[in-house]
Order: C-alpha cells, then structure tokens, then sequence
C-alpha cells in the first residue's frame, strides 16, 4: 500500500503571490505551502488530495491590527467572558476572510487591564476561529484634545515612560500593538522601552508636529493609528502625522486606512495611498455593533449608537468606529481608489504582517509560509472559503 504524501493540490486556480495573479497550483503539507517542484523531482510525490478550483482566486489571509469587537462583544468591558467573547469573535471573523487578528483594547480604567489583558493569550486559529496575534492597547497614553471616542476620564501621560505603562497595563506578555500620542511628557522613553519588548508603537489620537512624529519613529515607532482621524489636519507649514507619509525616515512607517465609506473620504484615501503605497494597511476599526443591526451598543465605556451602519457615540455625531469588516472594506477600497486587485488584497494582507515583521511567515503565499488564505469569487470578491494551516475553516453557504 503506498504511503500517504500528506500533500493536498489545489488545482485550476489564481494565486496572488509578490503583487501578481498568476495561474499555477497550490501545494501544502503540515500547514505550509511547498515547492512542486521539491515535490516532483526530488520527493516523487503525488499528492493526497486534489482540490479544483475551477478559476477561483486565492489570496493570503486578511489580517486585521485593529478592532474592538463585534457580534456584542466587547473587547475592552466584557470582564466576565473574555475568552469566550475573543472566540466568538474569531470564529465569526472566519466568514470574512480573516485568518488573523488584533483583538483591541480602547482607553479603559485601570483595573479592567489587569482583568482582561492576562486572559486575552496569543492562540493559533483553527475551526475555532482566526488566530491571535496579540492585543492591541489604543489608549490611555492619548491626546485629550484628540480624544476621538476615547474617555477623557481615563486618559493620562506616560510622564515616567516605560513604568508608567506598566503600572496602568501591568504585564505586557500578551501585548503587540501600543497607540499613544508622541508629543505627551514621557512618550519617548515609552517609545524606546516598548521597541525594546518587541512590540510595534502605534502613533495616534495625537495633537503630535511633524517633527514630534519624526523623532517618534527615530525611538522606534513604526505605525500610524487610522490616519486623518483624531490627529491635526494637514497644514502646509506643519503637516502633522500625516506628513510622515512623505517624511524622510530612515524606515517604513505603516498607517492603517479605515476605508469604510465613512472615516475617510475617497480623495482622501487616495492621496495617502499615491504618497506611500508600500505602507498602508487596511484596518476595520470594528465596533462590538459589526454584524447587528442599527440600535445601542457599546465600546469601551462609552455608549454607542448605530445608525445606517454608522457608529456614534451616543447623544452625538462623534463617530466611534466601523460596523464593516475587513472584506467590505478591501472593496470599498478598491472602489475609491481604482487601484489593482492585487494592491487591495495585499492592504489587508502582506501590508499589515510587513508592520508587525511576520511577513517571513504571514500575508504571502509564498513557499514555507504559513497556508493561510481565502478563496474568493475574482469578480465579487465574496469569500468562499478560508483555510488557516491548509485546514478549511470556513465555507460560505450555497
């Protein structure tokens, strides 16, 4: 009897690898993509399985740095269920194409870190739901007079750096992502301290010049929270954040795009994405109302309510947020900007694992990396199924 490759072939297919849609099979074993080649001629294996896509498109898995809940759940309240909350997140997320996620965490009093973040552990996905990648911390080291939806109660100065940070989040083990404000007393030795960690620095809900921005991204920063919200407009004397798009840093600086239709008008969006292409990222921004209906909701402390898919802070035009995942928002997207299909998918994909440097694994399709992806209609870019470690996940109902 012969013995089983563990190989599964995924046949008449598009695949997006390094910026192009090419026609050629997928191969996997053990939750990688492999070499045919390796395959053929040096292993003279057949495979187990044969999958025919029959011209469907295979992207890598979307990954979303930035979202705060949804389907009811709150990330950054629901002391009670933590685990229970992220699972049901992460399972729902798989029919949009997610493989990988943020959970994040907006400005919340001091004792719901010390409750919430030690339950929320980096956990590879699987059936269960989209994999952890760690959480994200938007909040409380911000800008009180670009506070946005944040609670200005809560929002404080990281005045003795790396220990204030500490004494509000305690231990930092599950954390990836740190928003803060640059400009704030202690900002840079927070900076330099959470680089240090291994985690990326976030800059955002900030009031911060061009050149607090600059020396930021010199201490280690790497990212932009949802550009154009909650910072300084762009001035032509003082372009403010916005400006490192086209800054002469030393490294790519990332910004994540809310392109729901909402946050960021298209001309907007266009002019980010002409200025420094390499590094936008698509982030949903998620509220816990994704995937209600209109009506009250939460994030964070605050009270939300949806109307016409749009998030406010209760008794206010303050939006708080998107109710659109990331699959709505690579169309939307690509509708404002015209750009490439091949741009759009790897905006929320190859993008946002270049910002946290796993793309030696995630976000692309090449050999060795993790098999990761989604098969899509070409046309409407429905997802049709999601794999996560070359194991089906998710299948969209007929």
């Amino acid at each position: 009897m012969k013995q089983k490759s563990g190989l599964t072939r995924f046949l008449n297919c598009n695949i997006l690898r390094e910026g192009k849609i090419i026609k050629e099979d997928l191969w996997i074993r053990d939750g990688k993509i492999v070499n045919p080649e390796q395959v053929f001629y040096d292993e003279q294996q057949e495979a187990d399985v044969s999958i025919n896509c029959n011209d469907l498109l295979i992207t890598p898995g979307y990954i979303d740095l930035q979202i705060n809940g949804g389907w009811g759940v709150d990330f950054s309240i629901d002391t009670e269920n933590v685990e229970e909350g992220v699972r049901k997140v992460a399972k729902e997320l798989l029919a949009h194409g997610v493989t990988s996620f943020c959970p994040t965490m907006v400005t919340s009093e001091k004792e719901k870190y010390s409750i919430i973040l030690p339950q929320i552990k980096e956990l590879q996905g699987g059936k269960h739901g989209a994999t952890v990648l760690g959480v994200h911390l938007e909040g409380p080291f911000i800008s009180l007079a670009k506070k946005g939806a944040h609670s200005h109660e809560f929002i404080m100065n990281p005045e003795k750096g790396l220990e204030s940070i500490r004494e509000v989040y305690g231990p930092l083990d599950n954390v990836i992502i740190v928003t803060l404000a640059p400009e704030l007393p202690g900002a840079l030795d927070a900076i330099k301290g959470l680089t240090n960690l291994g985690i990326k620095v976030a800059l955002g809900h900030s009031s911060a010049s061009l050149a607090d921005g600059e020396e930021a991204v010199k201490c280690g920063a790497n990212l932009i929270t949802h550009l154009f919200n909650a910072m300084l407009p762009f001035h032509h004397r003082d372009p403010g954040l916005v400006g490192l798009l086209a800054s002469t840093t030393d490294k790519q600086v990332f910004y994540g795009i809310i392109s729901d239709g909402i946050h960021t008008h298209p001309a907007a969006v266009r002019i980010a994405c002409r200025i420094n292409s390499e590094g936008l990222v698509l982030v949903s921004d998620a509220v816990p109302a994704l995937g209600l209906a209109d009506g009250s909701s939460t994030i964070g402390p605050q009270a939300v309510s949806v109307d016409k898919g749009r998030a406010y802070i209760a008794g206010t035009k303050v939006l708080c947020g998107s109710t659109s995942a990331l699959d709505e928002c690579i169309i939307k997207f690509k509708e404002a900007t015209d750009c490439s299909l091949e741009y759009a998918l790897e905006a929320a994909s190859l993008h946002p694992a270049k910002a946290l440097g796993i793309d030696n694994c995630k976000g692309r399709l090449n050999y060795q990396c993790d098999a990761d992806f989604v098969i899509l209609d070409p046309k409407t870019l429905n997802v049709l199924s999601t794999w996560i470690a070359g194991e089906c996940v998710y299948t969209a109902p007929k």
